[in-house]
């Protein structure tokens, strides 16, 4: 708990600046709502790798400075987070220019920027974020699922949310599209993930919106597994715990992988950099480098 009580909180903000996230693991991105305070009184011990604060479609325009000064507030008072905080504003020209400029001298991770279409959108965003802070986007256009692989115009751009529900609206599809082995639905999870990462930036896959429905949650983060996604968006605990899991490596894959580095890396030091292995077959440069990335997502 940031606080022990919620009933007598501190009248101001606090000078407490959140140390930066020790961890690079995003299997689960869960979203928070800044209006709920016991949530956000937790948000210092979550077992999510990522911790989103929404500013934007789930709070009214009425209650939007109230959710902003929540997030500040809290900010203000946390010393540290096992989890990487983001917060996610409202598109520029709809407040989220003020509120980036609002919150860059509080302490935490990444802003998270909503219905981006275009580069000059990320350039204007970026300008207005203190350096320190990464930019995350909502992917929810149609222009930018056709542009993703051309937006990331400043290394600080790391990592794109899939916003499933407003793309197909954006595209005048459907919600009702969204079902496991929907050819259409494939297809927009195949380009966005291969356009993220030829553009070097993270995938995150989208929010399933049915949130006791936990077996077809697991499902949904098998298969997106199997595509090559890492990480998913959750609603709360129950997702997380799902996400965690499924989205971890497991004790195969990390000693395997941790067999290949050490052999290669012995053999190559001999000047032979392919070779046949008895345990896992022929091993060579691509798959030394594949074991790398294993290890690294470990971390």
């Amino acid at each position: 708990m940031i606080f022990e009580t919620l009933d007598k909180l501190p009248q101001d903000y606090g000078r407490k600046q959140k140390t930066p996230c020790s961890h690079t693991r995003k299997r689960s991105n869960m979203m928070l709502n800044p209006l709920q305070l016991k949530h956000l009184n937790r948000m210092h011990d979550s077992p999510a790798d990522m911790i989103t604060l929404n500013l934007e479609d789930a709070i009214a325009p009425s209650r939007k400075k109230e959710a902003l000064h929540n997030i500040a507030f809290f900010l203000s008072h946390m010393e540290s987070s096992k989890s990487f905080i983001v917060v996610r504003t409202n598109p520029l020209e709809e407040g989220g220019a003020e509120e980036i400029a609002f919150l860059n001298d509080f302490s935490f991770d990444a802003v998270r920027l909503s219905k981006v279409k275009n580069q000059t959108e990320i350039a204007k965003a970026l300008t207005l974020l203190s350096e320190e802070k990464e930019l995350h986007i909502s992917l929810e256009t149609k222009e930018a699922f056709e542009n993703l692989s051309q937006l990331r115009i400043d290394e600080r751009l790391t990592t794109a949310n899939l916003g499933i529900l407003d793309l197909l609206t954006s595209l005048g599809l459907p919600q009702s599209l969204v079902a496991e082995g929907n050819p259409s639905i494939d297809y927009i999870l195949s380009k966005f993930l291969v356009d993220a990462k030829t553009a070097g930036i993270h995938p995150i896959s989208f929010m399933f919106q049915e949130y006791n429905d936990t077996e077809t949650f697991k499902r949904w983060c098998e298969y997106e597994k199997k595509m090559g996604f890492e990480s998913k968006a959750c609603m709360g605990p129950k997702q997380v715990e799902i996400a965690n899991t499924v989205f971890s490596i497991n004790k195969y894959e990390l000693e395997r992988a941790q067999h290949i580095k050490a052999v290669f890396e012995a053999h190559a030091k001999q000047g032979i950099n392919g070779f046949m292995d008895e345990r896992y077959g022929f091993i060579d440069e691509p798959i030394y480098r594949d074991a790398l990335l294993i290890l690294d997502s470990v971390l």
